[in-house]
């Protein structure tokens, strides 16, 4: 029996659907199996979908209510909401004034952080945080042999311990009739100048956002001027530091 088996399955060969026969190749490919197949299977998808959307209408309670129903409305079979009145486009002249309202606030603004800008200058007095000169002093002798002997406190008629000091540094005189002003404290020093460290970095950030405000305030002043219909042209392009430059044509008043 295994061997009438063997011999059988010898002469099998594999199995190949037909193509398209000569005279009807104008017709295109033959449609094969797993073509059809998918052919049915999306047929019979949609003809479900249309069974349940059937049944889902048929099924539906005729009070039902909701407010897309009013509020939205058929465009290339697809719905969009409907504009209301709130969503009317304004006119060119309330957008002026929107426009004039806006520079008025961003001007307040600017104009409260330059006074306090002002305030902490007039608080610091422009003075390096770590009470140590950037710029450099440079002093001047007739010869080698007075540059090595220099002593920078004896020429500056001070005391030896206030010379790093670029502020309160009084002179010998001075100190004979006055006391130093403030702490001479190494700790307390470095309190202060820490202190005063933060300081500068707070006006730091203040000049910038001054700043940042100024260029908001062109940029809102720009657009408010390319809503005329003068004629213009477009001198510089506008940039995150700067807004744009237009060249308007000069009108005539009457």
């Amino acid at each position: 029996m295994s061997s009438f088996r063997k011999a059988l399955k010898s002469k099998q060969r594999n199995h190949h659907e037909r193509s398209q026969p000569v005279f009807r190749k104008q017709l295109g490919l033959l449609e094969k199996k797993k073509d059809y197949k998918l052919r049915a299977d999306d047929y019979h998808k949609k003809q479900n979908t249309l069974a349940a959307l059937r049944k889902k209408a048929l099924e539906k309670n005729p009070d039902e209510f909701y407010f897309k129903m009013i509020s939205s409305k058929l465009e290339d079979g697809v719905h969009v909401p409907k504009k209301g009145n709130q969503e009317v486009e304004m006119t060119e002249e309330q957008k002026k004034v929107m426009r004039t309202q806006d520079i008025r606030y961003v001007e307040m603004k600017r104009v409260a952080e330059a006074k306090k800008i002002e305030r902490l200058k007039g608080e610091l007095h422009l003075l390096d945080a770590d009470s140590k000169q950037k710029n450099k002093h440079t002093f001047f002798v007739d010869s080698k042999k007075e540059v090595h002997s220099f002593d920078l406190a004896n020429h500056l008629k001070t005391a030896p311990e206030l010379v790093d000091r670029v502020y309160n540094r009084p002179t010998l005189e001075t100190l004979q009739t006055k006391t130093i002003q403030g702490t001479v404290e190494p700790r307390s020093m470095m309190k202060m100048a820490k202190q005063r460290k933060h300081q500068y970095k707070i006006l730091s950030q203040r000049i910038d956002r001054e700043k940042k405000m100024f260029v908001i305030s062109q940029k809102i002043q720009t657009r408010k001027d390319l809503q005329d219909k003068n004629k213009k042209v477009k001198v510089k392009k506008e940039t995150p530091n700067a807004a744009a430059i237009y060249k308007f044509e000069p009108k005539r008043k009457r």
